[in-house]
Formats: structure tokens, C-alpha cells, sequence
């Protein structure tokens, strides 16, 4: 009896305090706030504040993509040009046939900055989620194609060496064309696998005021294939790194070998350029793609502690904007290995163009003067003979 009496004292006074608070303007307060709710408030606040980034510097990269954005879009649309609309059109080769997979794909990631700019931009939830799911899987669609066609390139060129006849079916045009569908066949696949996890399993939210990462957007399912997709992409780019550096190696030795025996001959000339050509493809892929490669795959596993999110957001986004240069740097690709990009854009062939221009030019406004002089000599005649014409004033 006396037990029941202090639970129903203890239970009117919990009801007068919360009634208490009520009038103070605690409405929703919780009598019994217990420990564990206390700790959810506290990591969701932690949460929150490791969500927000300090953005002063997206103004730099914003002005960077604007940039590469124009000349490579710019650089690419006339190397595609020159690729795919020449008045003459030569038979293909293998190595053609993977500079031009690899120009469209640096046309298609110029085309996919305007959305990465906006991003940079706009604290709109809509713009936020289109660009996390389409926008981003589309650039790193067409970034892994670059690594993989710069990586048939060099192979190509290599297998060059190795067999100068031409007689290897992978230098075959029937196997680059394979090899090229493929590739687009398995980057696709993925990025769309990519797409549809992120549509049907989407976070809600309602504001993105201050979170620049996509981090916020992944469920639990699309963070785990998020983590997947990293680590294959790591060990392509390890892969295509890995064969860059051999094909460059052996190079190198067939090329000292050559000059051991025969140094002025002009097998050792063509081995010099080619080793040449080869260090200018491993510099550009280093330079572009290694320092990235170096901050994702940590990002992708590390990204949800706190204290470093501010770190890596910076190194991520300082480390995409070298990957982005390879759009504006690949033209010099195009240029030393393929002999009729290089034909188009010699000094002759501009000449030629521009001297038939002005010929052309000139040919019509000649036609145009005769023209001219024909249609005064005609009126004068008319006239002439008008005045001559009895009853004529």
C-alpha cells in the first residue's frame, strides 16, 4: 500500500513537471530524458557538423572547370572534327581506332563539367541529386575510358615494336573495334548498376545549405557498392599504370639493345622516337590520374570520420582538377601518334586550305565584277540603241 502510494506521488509530480515546463514554452520537452537519448542528440549534431564543409574554396574551382571546360571542349570537338569529318578519309588502323574512342570520351567529360560547375554553385536538393547520380557516374564513366584507351594505346604501340609486321590480332582493326565495344559495354554497365542502386534506395532530404560532398545522399546499400566500385577502380588504374611502366621499360631495353649493335641505324631512330612517345603518355597519365588515385580510394573508407573530411574534401576536389586537365592535354596524344592528325594540322596543309580559301574568295568576286561589267555594258548598249529609235524623246 504505502509502495503504491509513492508511485502515484512520484507520478503526480512527474505530471506537474512536465505540465510546469509546458507553460514555461518547453512544449515537446521529455520528462524522463534518459541517456541514450542524449547521446543520439549528440551524434546527430556531431554528424551534422562533420557534414558541413568549409566551401570558400569552391570559387577557385569553380573558375578552374570553367576553364577546362571551354578549351576542352574546344580542343576535342576539332579533334573529333578531324577524326570523323575529313574530306578524305584513309582506312583506319587499331591505333586510330582508340585515339578516337579516347577523344570522344575527353568530349563527353567536357559536356559533363557544366553539371559539376552548377553543383559548385547551387545549394538546390534537386541539382545535389541529379548531379550525385547521373552527373558524377557519367564522369567517371568517361574518365575510366581515358585510363583504358591510353592504356591500349601504349599496348598498341608497343606490340608495335614487338611485331613491326603488323601480324599480333590484337593490332588487328576487327580486335580494336572489339576490344573499344567492350570496354563502353562494361564502363555502362557499371555506371548504370551505379544509377539504379542510387534511385531505389535514395535518402530523403530537405536541405544541402552547407554539405558539398554526396556522401549525405548514399544509403547503406548504395555506400557498400559505392566502396565496391572504388576498389575495382583502383585496381584498373593500378593495372593500366603497372602496363604503362613495363611497355615503357621494354622500350627502353629494345632501344639500348639496338644502339649496342647498330647506333646509326634506323631501326635505333625509330625505337628513340617511339620510347620518346611513350614517356610523354606515362608523364600525361601520371600527371593526371596518379595524384587522384592516391587520395580515392582512402576517401572512399575514411570519408566518415570527422576530423578528416575537411582534409580530403580538398585533396579530393584539388586531385579532380588534375584528372580534368587530361582532356586539354590528350590533343599532344593525338598529335604523336597519329600521323594524319599531325598531316591536318602541318603548316603546309594550313596554307593549302587557307590559299584555296582565298582563291575561292577571289574566283567569286571576279565571276562577280564580270558579272557587273557585263550588266553595264548591257545597259549602255540598251540606252544607245534606245536613242537612236525614231520618236523617241
Amino acid at each position: 500500500m504505502l509502495k503504491h502510494f509513492k508511485d502515484h506521488l512520484f507520478g503526480f509530480h512527474s505530471c506537474r513537471t512536465s505540465r510546469d515546463m509546458s507553460d514555461l514554452g518547453g512544449a515537446g520537452v521529455t520528462p524522463f530524458f534518459n541517456q541514450s537519448s542524449m547521446s543520439n542528440l549528440t551524434n546527430g549534431s556531431a554528424s551534422t557538423h562533420c557534414d558541413q564543409v568549409n566551401t570558400s574554396a569552391n570559387v577557385f574551382f569553380l573558375v578552374v572547370c570553367t576553364l577546362v571546360f571551354l578549351v576542352g571542349l574546344l580542343l576535342n570537338g576539332f579533334t573529333l572534327k578531324v577524326y570523323f569529318c575529313r574530306a578524305q578519309q584513309q582506312v583506319s588502323s587499331s591505333v586510330t581506332i582508340y585515339l578516337k574512342n579516347l577523344a570522344a570520351a575527353d568530349f563527353l567529360i567536357s559536356l559533363c563539367l557544366p553539371l559539376r560547375i552548377t553543383n559548385y554553385t547551387s545549394n538546390s536538393v534537386s541539382i545535389r541529386r541529379i548531379y550525385c547520380t547521373f552527373g558524377a557516374a557519367a564522369f567517371y564513366l568517361n574518365m575510366y575510358a581515358s585510363i583504358l584507351f591510353m592504356g591500349y594505346i601504349a599496348a598498341n604501340r608497343y606490340l608495335k615494336i614487338v611485331h613491326p609486321l603488323g601480324n599480333h590480332i590484337l593490332q588487328t582493326v576487327r580486335a580494336a573495334h572489339i576490344i573499344s565495344t567492350l570496354t563502353w559495354v562494361f564502363l555502362l554497365a557499371t555506371s548504370s548498376a551505379y544509377v539504379i542502386v542510387s534511385l531505389l534506395t535514395k535518402e530523403s532530404l530537405s536541405s544541402v545549405s552547407d554539405i558539398v560532398t554526396c556522401d549525405v545522399l548514399h544509403s547503406e546499400q548504395l555506400s557498400l557498392f559505392y566502396k565496391i566500385i572504388h576498389t575495382c577502380s583502383a585496381a584498373i588504374f593500378l593495372l593500366v599504370l603497372i602496363s604503362l611502366i613495363f611497355f615503357y621499360y621494354g622500350t627502353s631495353c629494345r632501344l639500348s639493345l639496338a644502339q649496342h649493335r647498330q647506333p646509326a641505324s634506323s631501326n635505333s631512330k625509330k625505337l628513340s622516337k617511339s620510347r620518346r612517345n611513350m614517356l610523354v603518355l606515362v608523364s600525361l597519365f601520371c600527371l593526371c590520374f596518379v595524384p587522384y588515385h592516391l587520395v580515392r580510394l582512402p576517401y572512399a573508407f575514411l570519408r566518415r570520420q570527422c576530423s578528416l573530411r575537411q582534409v580530403f574534401y580538398y585533396l579530393k576536389e584539388l586531385t579532380i582538377m588534375l584528372s580534368i586537365l587530361n582532356v586539354c592535354l590528350d590533343p599532344l596524344i593525338y598529335f604523336i601518334f597519329c600521323k594524319a592528325f599531325r598531316a591536318h594540322l602541318s603548316p603546309r596543309r594550313l596554307f593549302s586550305i587557307t590559299q584555296a580559301a582565298t582563291q575561292g574568295a577571289n574566283t567569286e568576286r571576279r565571276s562577280s565584277d564580270g558579272r557587273m561589267s557585263t550588266l553595264k555594258i548591257n545597259r549602255k548598249m540598251s540606252l544607245t540603241v534606245t536613242t537612236k529609235q525614231p520618236g523617241v524623246l
